[in-house]
């Protein structure tokens, strides 16, 4: 009777445990309800946020703010550069924000103020590409890299030596509870 409930317990695990991984995130922007706004350092840049997560296809950005004094544009790479808030993709000024990230490569947003972009309120993102993906779309001039270039205004980033991704901390995990329930059975 024990070694049966130790496999269903194993098993509501496992199946508890992937089922974190079948709905997508939602990550709020500057990980904090007053980022969008003008960094007050390069240290405090959204970008510098950015490097140091991994945004995957299906995710959603959060912004929260005060959608009577700012909103968000989604751009091009050119208009991010250049913080043209002329001909965005998208606008949102609501104050509460969604965007899902629906396809693998570059995303630009950037302050609907162009002073506040040119100060510096304005997010660069990548998604990576799901296995076997292709990048594409409006916003995508070649292949993902996994930080931003230096030449948008953010040094590139590589990972640490030896950094383990959530993923495979969590497969590592559930590996190691596996082989305990094989053990004790």
């Amino acid at each position: 009777m024990a070694q049966r409930t130790l496999i269903e317990a194993t098993f509501l695990f496992f199946f508890f445990f992937l089922a974190n991984f079948a709905c997508c995130k939602e990550i709020l922007v500057g990980g904090k309800t007053s980022a969008w706004k003008i960094p007050s350092s390069p240290s405090e840049s959204l970008n510098k946020w950015a490097e140091s997560l991994r945004f995957h296809v299906g995710d959603s950005l959060v912004w929260k703010y005060d959608g009577e004094k700012d909103s968000v544009l989604q751009v091009t790479k050119e208009a991010y550069i250049n913080c043209n808030t002329t001909n965005p993709a998208a606008n949102y000024s609501n104050g509460d924000t969604k965007v899902k990230l629906e396809r693998s490569g570059p995303y630009f947003f950037i302050s609907g103020s162009k002073s506040n972009c040119v100060e510096g309120e304005k997010l660069h993102i990548v998604v990576m590409s799901t296995r076997g993906g292709q990048t594409g779309g409006f916003f995508t001039g070649s292949a993902p890299s996994p930080a931003p270039s230096p030449a948008l205004g953010a040094p590139a980033v590589a990972p640490a030596t030896g950094a383990a991704s959530s993923l495979t901390r969590q497969v590592g995990v559930l590996g190691f509870v596996g082989l305990l329930g094989v053990v004790l059975l």
